[in-house]
């Protein structure tokens, strides 16, 4: 083979690869911003949810609003951190997996060329190439492990590299989003004068977050934002009103 056909081949090795391999920069963008969405998500529904249907409870077995404030405040405080160390845990669990997963790709390459080269070329094959298109990227890739297991675990596995971040990140958004959530149905129980008055209000402030919650999550999540809207209010309206109703007959 001449140096101008070495040339060539690697050049067409090179291109394919990078058609194969999308660019960093985009993927790191586009999974940090569905990573935080999702976070708000989780933190909001549940910070809207959760102490709207005790604040209705309670409303239904005592008069007093300050018992109300006291154990929604303390409800927020925990749910806030139990919320947010789940986020945690479950990022680190997804850096742990990745880590883990990446070390089995690595031996995988220097102990089993033969069978990773065979994987690389199914994969493209897959893309529709034939084995003779796929070998000069089989080539290349034999000759940079690193970018070799850079692919795999993209190609093989659907794995991204996580943020380092991510874990901190996650529990701060979640915790965050679950504090904002729960001061809106508690926040008439610490300004009205009776419990009844601020149950009231409390309902109307919390169904129509919750309308607004889910019109905006449906946005982002690319489903029907009016559908959304109408289910995440509904959820919520049917929990609060258990909760009042089981508070009212036992009481």
């Amino acid at each position: 083979m001449s140096i101008i056909q070495q040339a060539a081949l690697s050049e067409t090795a090179r291109t394919a690869i990078l058609e194969f391999m999308p660019t960093a920069p985009h993927t790191e963008k586009h999974f940090t911003s569905s990573d935080v969405v999702r976070d708000i998500v989780i933190g909001m529904s549940d910070g809207l949810t959760v102490p709207f249907a005790l604040a209705a409870g309670l409303s239904g077995a005592v008069s007093a609003t300050r018992v109300i404030v006291v154990a929604g405040l303390a409800e927020i405080a925990a749910g806030s951190i139990a919320m947010g160390l789940g986020g945690y845990l479950a990022a680190r669990n997804d850096a742990e997996h990745y880590a883990s997963e990446r070390r089995r790709e690595e031996d995988e390459v220097r102990d089993k060329p033969a069978a990773e080269r065979k994987e690389v070329s199914d994969i493209l094959v897959s893309y529709g190439l034939t084995r003779e298109q796929a070998a000069p990227v089989v080539a290349a890739f034999a000759e940079r492990p690193k970018e070799w297991v850079d692919w795999m675990m993209r190609f093989e596995l659907g794995l991204e590299p996580p943020d380092p971040k991510r874990a901190y990140q996650s529990a701060l958004t979640i915790a965050a989003s679950y504090i904002v959530g729960g001061l809106i149905p508690l926040t008439p129980y610490i300004l009205a004068g009776s419990a009844h008055e601020a149950f009231i209000w409390s309902v109307g402030a919390t169904l129509t977050a919750l309308a607004a919650f889910g019109w905006v999550k449906g946005t982002f999540t690319g489903s029907s934002p009016a559908q959304s809207a109408f289910r995440t209010a509904v959820i919520g309206g049917l929990a609060a009103a258990t909760a009042f109703l089981i508070a009212k007959a036992v009481s």
